[in-house]
């Protein structure tokens, strides 16, 4: 990783956090315990403008370090966000990655929500029984009036505030690394 690199995930998993803990709210009123935040925001910029992998790493940083600074959401809870953000930055930075133009882009933060649901389904019907201490069934019966439209709904809502905000920060970082790299140009 070079040394920008390394820079913007610490300082964009560090706004991811505190996005996550000062910004949450349910979705789904039969399922207030389904909390969106737009902590997935920062990573999902970072592994557009960077690389897939990149995001994939800050996904694991935000997952454990939110956990460990909040004390919320334990090993379980880790591994649910690890998944679902994980899939979803993964497959939108993989789309986009292919061509990078404004279609690609349209096109990963669509399929992007739509991976990650049914992979979360999969992942709520292994994992929610074990973290939650509820039978399959129950979870089974939360599948379509909350888990599904919960996580379509979050992805969603990160595709189109990334949307929104990831031309203005891409070009933030790249007028950075033209002031890094160029020093005496900023004082002209």
């Amino acid at each position: 990783m070079k040394c920008r690199n390394l820079v913007y995930t610490g300082a964009f998993s560090a706004l991811s956090i505190v996005l996550s803990y000062l910004i949450h709210f349910p979705l789904i009123p039969s399922a207030p315990f389904l909390l969106y935040d737009p902590g997935d925001v920062p990573i999902l910029i970072m592994g557009l403008k960077f690389s897939p992998g990149i995001g994939v790493v800050m996904t694991a940083i935000v997952s454990v370090l939110f956990a460990v600074l909040t004390g919320q959401g334990g090993p379980w809870g880790v591994l649910m966000h690890f998944i679902a953000t994980g899939v979803y930055v993964l497959t939108a930075s993989l789309i986009y990655r292919r061509q990078r133009n404004l279609s690609s882009a349209v096109k990963g933060l669509i399929i992007a929500p739509l991976v990650m649901t049914g992979v979360m389904v999969i992942a709520n019907l292994l994992v929610t029984p074990l973290y939650l201490g509820v039978t399959r069934e129950m979870v089974i019966g939360m599948l379509l009036p909350a888990i599904i439209p919960f996580n379509l709904l979050k992805g969603a809502i990160n595709g189109i505030i990334t949307f929104l905000l990831y031309k203005k920060v891409s070009n933030f970082l790249e007028a950075g690394d033209q002031c890094v790299s160029k020093p005496n140009a900023v004082r002209q």
